[in-house]
């Protein structure tokens, strides 16, 4: 995947060539990169990475309201009938009288026919037709057809959710940019995002949400106000919910439940260290209503959560999806266990790779040498360390000012959350990627929501469910678009050495990453259970399994797009 997703720089081609030519396909053109450095023979990489990082678009206004309906005028009175004229005078002779006719013996009525009941599918076509093509489109029938997927294909719910500059050619472009996403653009190395709307839980997501029989609003009078928490208000991940979720749950309950959002940021400084790496037992004690939970802030008070984003795993986009979207049961009653609460849904962050910012190009493992680079999770910094580097913990919202002042050499980040952390104003170059693909949890604490009426909590967790909808929705192209706004802000993309590849797969992922999750873990003494969630939902798509001994062995492929 890593090598597919090279070209993505190129799409900046494709926009041009499409606006030129009225949508033909491009010829795809090369985007500035540093010549690398001959590779090394390493071994095959294997494994898939987990999804976690976080993409941060730059805080957009709310959404304008819009203006109520004008009122229907009154229908106009009709005038009364015309009175008709007196009938003319009879005349003395009286007419022979016409015969009367037998009156017709009438005919039966027709028996009225019931209107065909339609099936679930039916209905639930029947919806997907009726909000394609925008905010809450949904994939629903033929997934062997084109149809299927571009009903997809639609503005977001909010502009913040765009990343192209404003004028008369961004609609046309953002079109341009999600077909190529969806569908793939071989030319310019892009895959194709169907496996997401084939998969079971996409299909699950659709049940969950409840679209053609949605759940009777009963409760009158409730005023509950929930507090949620995101990681950063600029990401897009909060944007949807503050644009989406918090809208239609206000809508659904009659104003009964509302969402608060604010951000860990704004609760406590520059990146709310404090308060994140804390944030599983303050929503456990209730201090904080519901949080947005990242595993890589918390691996320290929960490290089985950390087998959801062991960077550096993943060979592409499905194979990730596909894997943590098998593991999501597993990893939901792990929070409810330590937490005490409910995972009311979950973020799902495209966008996510992460990318190695500096001021010069990183061609090799010997660049990583020595340097001191940004770290936001355990898992990321075995990885660094596994390159040669020296990994320095730093919280989003000091990440700038760490790379600004030379705390260090390099800023590790996801490419999304680099546009709104301006991170093209102190670096010239990006490397990478170390693809991530998945989502985060979002819990309530357990004492609220047993406190809210049944049927107020089924209305927050369908439409949940609809908030994850319309981010799988998005996901194509925001998988795709913060490389173009990066590159177009002036910063040059450097895509790994297949010696990089190599090396991070066959050297650092066995020997580095994975055996320190294991220490975290105690294991073998302890959490087998996050072990057997490994070997059961990841192992097979990345052709690794962990020994009872903790030994990390190759297993044959059986899933995902490589298996076999």
């Amino acid at each position: 995947m890593a090598r597919l997703i090279v070209p993505v720089i190129l799409i900046v081609a494709l926009i041009a060539a499409l606006a030129a030519c009225g949508g033909e396909d491009p010829t795809p053109t090369s985007a500035p990169t540093a010549t690398p450095v001959p590779p090394t023979a390493m071994p095959e990489p294997t494994a898939m990475p987990e999804p976690t990082a976080m993409a941060e678009p730059t805080a957009m206004p709310e959404p304008t309201t819009m203006a109520e309906p004008t009122a229907m005028p009154e229908p106009t009175n009709t005038p009364a009938p015309t009175v008709a004229a007196p009938a003319a005078a009879i005349a003395t002779a009286m007419p022979e009288p016409t015969p009367i006719p037998p009156t017709p013996t009438p005919e039966p009525e027709p028996e009225a026919t019931a209107p065909p009941v339609m099936t679930p599918e039916e209905m639930l076509a029947q919806y997907a037709a009726s909000v394609a093509n925008g905010p809450g489109a949904i994939a629903v029938g033929d997934p062997t057809s084109q149809a299927f997927y571009a009903q997809l294909i639609g503005p977001p719910v909010h502009e913040g959710l765009v990343f192209l500059p404003p004028g008369d050619q961004q609609q046309a472009q953002f079109q341009q940019l999600f077909q190529a996403a969806l569908f793939g653009a071989p030319p310019l190395g892009i895959p194709g995002h169907q496996f997401i709307y084939t998969s079971d839980y996409y299909r699950g997501l659709i049940e969950k949400a409840n679209l053609i029989n949605p759940t009777e609003l009963t409760s009158s009078g409730e005023d509950i106000e929930i507090q949620y928490v995101c990681l950063s208000r600029n990401l897009p991940t909060c944007v949807m919910k503050q644009a989406y979720f918090a809208p239609r749950l206000a809508a659904r309950t009659n104003g009964q439940v509302t969402l608060s959002i604010t951000s860990f940021p704004e609760l406590s400084g520059s990146g709310g260290a404090g308060i994140v790496s804390e944030s599983l037992t303050l929503v456990a004690d209730g201090t904080l209503d519901m949080v947005n939970i990242y595993t890589g802030y918390v691996a320290g008070a929960l490290p089985a959560i950390e087998v959801q984003s062991l960077w550096g795993m993943g060979p592409d986009w499905e194979s990730t999806y596909l894997a943590l979207a098998d593991m999501a049961p597993d990893v939901e009653r792990m929070l409810a266990e330590e937490t005490g609460g409910v995972v009311v849904n979950r973020n799902w962050y495209a966008g996510a790779d992460q990318w190695f910012f500096s001021e010069t190009p990183i061609m090799s493992v010997e660049d990583f040498q020595g340097k001191k680079v940004r770290s936001h999770s355990a898992a990321l910094s075995s990885l660094i360390e596994g390159l040669g580097a020296e990994a320095v913990f730093i919280p989003p919202g000091a990440d700038y000012l760490a790379l600004q002042n030379g705390t260090v050499d390099i800023g590790t980040t996801g490419a999304l959350l680099a546009l709104a952390g301006r991170y093209h104003e102190i670096s010239s170059y990006m490397a990478g990627p170390v693809i991530g693909f998945g989502y985060t949890n979002n819990v309530i604490n357990g004492d609220l929501w047993d406190s809210i009426p049944a049927d107020l909590q089924q209305i927050i967790i369908e439409e949940g469910a609809r908030s994850e909808l319309e981010e799988l929705r998005i996901a194509p192209y925001h998988n795709i678009i913060p490389v173009i706004a990066n590159q177009q802000l002036g910063v040059t993309p450097v895509i790994f050495s297949e010696e990089i590849i190599g090396y991070i797969a066959g050297v650092v992922l066995p020997q580095n990453i994975i055996p320190g999750w294991l220490n975290r873990l105690g294991y073998p003494e302890r959490n087998q259970d996050a072990v057997r969630i490994f070997n059961e939902h990841a192992g097979p798509y990345i052709g690794l399994q962990i020994g009872e001994d903790g030994a990390v062995t190759r297993a044959p492929i059986t899933k995902g797009p490589r298996a076999n």
